[in-house]
């Protein structure tokens, strides 16, 4: 197990994590390197080629702009949505980037704009269809860089040359760990020989790495990034933006709920859960602060049944903080555990598998936190898990516009009722079920594979073709 937990919940901004928050870190890393490198003052020129599913739906995804401020040296875990207008309408209007500005004494300016970028859609790099190739100049046109990454889901990045490099040291960081596992059987070995559950299996290798006090304050963390990004979206009216004209619907559901169900009543769950997810997306299309879990597409789902584990499973309303806090990262313990073996095994990227590999292992995962924080032994969590992705299987990935809005927020809201009930169903059993996480992990992978480039975040086929934007 080489991913932690703060790997797969990463604080970001919208509206993609493999379009938006991948391309941002590259970007910065490529005028750090600059730096570094000595070659920063002497850049006279820059160049940006982006390739695959980065061209194709960049525009509605963010990347131009993630880009842009990447260069700057913003990162995507620090930098407000206030910043980013402010930096964006500066750019816009001078045409200049103030290169390696955050990561730099000094930052030199460069002339570039995001027409300036050249967009290479049909064109598939062999490492990854998230490709990005960042170029440095001179005053006589010499290259002092060439740098090319690949954005290869929930934020993580990947540059060429280095993929051993990535291979050797996760392989080190494998053997690190106390309770090293790939997959799910591993996970379960680990529970069944040491009398732990997931959430304390994943707890375990993370102390390798901080202390107990840093893993649960950082989890605390998490939570309430997710619990403003609900809150912020709530405030916000009008239509959300890229042009589609969706309207926000989060505040009207809200004001009609809170109206309706001012004590929280049970029968209410779902429509608070899917407001919560409706919420998050929400603000994720417009491109707030908000939590990859395990992606930015996906990231309203564990927010949503995390609501749901925290104000309708037994005992709930009489926890104290301390007791809140404890289920809160034993939640997200439990769901990063089953996030490793997605990313371990398959991928989290809706352009390599479809959004199987992101609203799917989504709904996986808070199935799995759920069903832990319920009571479930580790056969019934990984049973939760296996359940809601078998039923996300051969989703595809069809954002209309290319922009993260239809079907996506709603896709959440569905995938997050999904895990609630996949829980369910695996806490009435006894963990004995035909199939295992391991082999419906496998099939996602596979019918990955298999499915057409058109329905893997190209915006050439599904809905971004068959329905009229307006």
């Amino acid at each position: 197990m080489a991913v932690s937990v703060f790997d797969l919940f990463k604080v970001g901004i919208g509206p993609s994590s493999s379009h938006t928050v991948g391309p941002m870190r590259a970007a910065q890393t490529f005028a750090q390197h600059l730096e570094s490198k000595g070659a920063l003052e002497t850049t006279t020129a820059i160049a940006v080629d982006l390739y695959g599913s980065l061209a194709a739906t960049g525009a509605g995804h963010g990347t131009f702009t993630a880009v842009m401020l990447g260069l700057e040296g913003y990162a995507p875990d620090t930098v407000l949505p206030d910043e980013v207008e402010v930096a964006l309408e500066r750019m816009q209007q001078t045409g200049v980037v103030r290169l390696g500005d955050r990561v730099a004494p000094a930052p030199t300016l460069i002339d570039f704009r995001i027409e300036d970028m050249t967009q290479r859609p049909l064109t598939v790099l062999p490492f990854h269809t998230n490709g990005m190739t960042f170029k440095a100049f001179d005053e006589r046109g010499e290259t002092l860089l060439d740098e090319t990454y690949f954005s290869v889901g929930g934020g993580f990045i990947v540059r060429e040359g280095t993929e051993d490099v990535v291979a050797d040291r996760l392989e080190e960081a494998v053997n690190e760990k106390p309770f090293p596992f790939t997959t799910g059987a591993e996970l379960l070995e680990h529970c069944e020989r040491n009398d732990m559950t997931f959430a304390s299996v994943m707890l375990a290798n993370e102390l390798v790495k901080r202390d107990e006090t840093e893993v649960r304050e950082g989890l605390t963390h998490i939570w309430r990034v997710m619990e403003g990004c609900k809150d912020a979206a709530l405030t916000r009216t009008g239509v959300l933006p890229g042009g589609l004209n969706v309207r926000r619907r989060a505040p009207e559901w809200h004001r009609k709920l809170s109206e309706s169900d001012p004590d929280r009543n049970p029968i209410f769950w779902q429509e608070w859960v899917n407001l919560v997810a409706l919420a998050v997306n929400e603000e994720n299309a417009t491109g707030g602060r908000v939590v990859t879990a395990p992606t930015n597409g996906a990231a309203g789902i564990i927010p949503a049944v995390l609501f749901y584990a925290t104000h309708y499973t037994p005992g709930a309303r009489t926890w104290n903080e301390e007791e809140k806090q404890a289920v809160i990262a034993d939640f997200l313990l439990a769901a990063g555990a089953v996030g490793v073996l997605y990313k371990e095994q398959a991928s989290i990227s809706g352009a390599e598998v479809g959004c199987q590999g992101e609203v799917g292992s989504a709904s996986s995962m808070a199935a799995a936190g759920l069903a832990q924080v319920l009571g479930g032994s580790p056969q019934q969590v990984e049973n939760a898990a296996e359940i809601a992705m078998e039923h996300n299987l051969g989703l595809t990935c069809d954002p209309i516009g290319g922009l993260v809005q239809i079907p996506c927020i709603e896709r959440n809201a569905i995938a997050a009722s999904k895990a609630i009930n996949a829980a369910k169903m695996a806490l009435m059993g006894d963990g004995d079920h035909h199939v295992t996480l391991d082999e419906v992990i496998i099939t996602m992978r596979e019918t990955g594979k298999d499915m057409s480039s058109k329905y893997k975040e190209t915006a050439m086929g599904g809905l971004a073709v068959n329905v009229i934007e307006c």
